[in-house]
């Protein structure tokens, strides 16, 4: 799929007209398409924007855009950002114009949204074994010879069922696979020994419609993770890769580079430290590094887990996300409550922090001190409020969110604001 017909799609999201599906935004916008509305550069305190209303910082977003691309060069690796992150085409883009290589996804969905949307270098970060899914990749492939696809592979069976689906389906292209090495017993997927993971690799051997590409894994699901096992496990990743590199395994199908990949949002600086260490193999070796949820961040867990606190000379991310939410109940001096909830705000991991209120009187934005989200209902915050809470009905109550993946699923249409509240832009998500 050509580049142009990416750029034309996203071209078609800002024809789309404004209306009902649309949580957060203007009532009185119904109709607008989402160019008009972009241009109109509303306020999103006094412009008529409804709460709940999720808010993507400007600023921040370019900031942490700008600091990956940064860190990933310093460091030579290849960047392909996890995509379920966002499932925002617009973010998908602006990731590769800061120097992206391509997109990490994770299921067939996801990655038919982001071949409609012209990106044409994908890294599925899992096995795919879906015959459906497989037919229509192996179609992709054919029908444009500069689309780049790799995915997971971790055991026989699994090849045999890519195998014939492929076969099946007549595909004139190999599809390119990595073997996933297990990050230990009880983890995640991937092949669990290194002779397990050599199984595999020779059964992907033996079939025309694949071809061994690399290695990779996700060192996120290392049990009971600190820096000394993590990097341990790294090392058997890069030894697996020199290993089979030593027996030929990457020598078939005019393959040109080597795949080697890890890295969630966790232990990047992990991954740097190890993948800089790799011997010279038989063939140049693409460092590919797929954290995600760095376009966004986070004032929770990412905050906390960050590499970034423990390389700070490195730079730092910021939190781009704002959930705000308005108190429509004050119940009592220790407990009031506002309209967002579980349907608005992610809670998996953590539950929203209270950061800051802009008073209904219109006066200045203060910090929301002594204000606690102690609960989330469908619909509702619990807010648990100190003596020293200053908090009335009718208050909008700015709130900090934990775990991006689980906050942009919540919202189509994500408007994007300046630090005065001028909305600049929207985002649309396809999950």
């Amino acid at each position: 799929m050509a580049l142009d017909t990416g750029t034309d799609a996203l071209a078609r999201l800002a024809e789309e007209h404004v209306d009902h599906r649309f949580k957060g935004l203007p009532p009185d916008a119904d109709g607008l398409t989402v160019a008009e509305l972009a241009g109109q550069r509303r306020n999103l305190f006094t412009d008529g924007f409804a709460t709940p209303v999720l808010a993507l910082s400007a600023e921040r977003l370019e900031h942490n855009l700008a600091l990956m691309e940064t860190y990933a060069a310093r460091h030579g690796l290849a960047f392909a950002p996890h995509g379920k992150t966002s499932m925002a085409p617009q973010l998908f883009h602006r990731q590769i114009e800061h120097g992206a290589w391509g997109i990490t996804l994770a299921v067939p969905h996801q990655v038919r949204v982001a071949r409609a949307f012209g990106i044409g270098r994908i890294f599925l970060a899992n096995e795919l074994v879906d015959a459906a899914a497989l037919r229509w990749i192996a179609a992709e492939l054919d029908a444009d010879p500069d689309f780049r696809f790799v995915c997971y592979v971790d055991s026989v069976r699994g090849v045999e069922l890519m195998d014939a689906a492929l076969t099946g389906a007549g595909a004139a292209r190999p599809v390119d696979v990595v073997v996933e090495l297990a990050a230990g017993e009880g983890a995640r997927t991937g092949a669990r020994t290194e002779a397990d993971c050599a199984a595999v690799a020779d059964a992907v051997a033996a079939t025309r419609t694949l071809r061994l590409a690399g290695v990779a894994g996700y060192e996120g699901e290392v049990p009971d993770a600190d820096p000394e096992r993590v990097h341990a496990w790294l090392r058997r990743l890069v030894a697996l890769a020199a290993d089979f590199d030593e027996a030929g395994r990457f020598g078939a199908g005019g393959l040109d580079e080597i795949v080697l990949s890890a890295g969630g949002s966790a232990w990047f600086d992990a991954v740097a430290d190890v993948f800089a260490e790799v011997p010279g193999l038989s063939l140049p070796v693409l460092k590919l590094l797929r954290s995600g949820a760095y376009v966004s961040h986070d004032d929770g867990h990412y905050r906390e887990v960050t590499p970034f606190n423990r390389v700070p000379a490195e730079g730092t991310l910021e939190p781009a996300f704002r959930l705000w939410t308005q108190v429509v109940s004050r119940p009592s001096p220790e407990q009031a409550f506002a309209n967002a909830g579980k349907r608005d705000a992610a809670y998996d991991l953590d539950l929203p922090l209270a950061q800051v209120v802009r008073p209904a009187d219109g006066g200045p934005e203060r910090p929301a001190a002594g204000i606690t989200v102690s609960g989330l209902s469908d619909q509702h915050a619990w807010l648990r409020t100190a003596p020293e809470a200053e908090l009335a009905v009718g208050d909008w109550l700015g709130l900090g969110l934990s775990h991006p993946c689980t906050s942009f699923d919540k919202w189509q249409l994500i408007p994007v604001a300046e630090a005065d509240g001028t909305v600049v832009d929207y985002i649309r998500t396809f999950f």
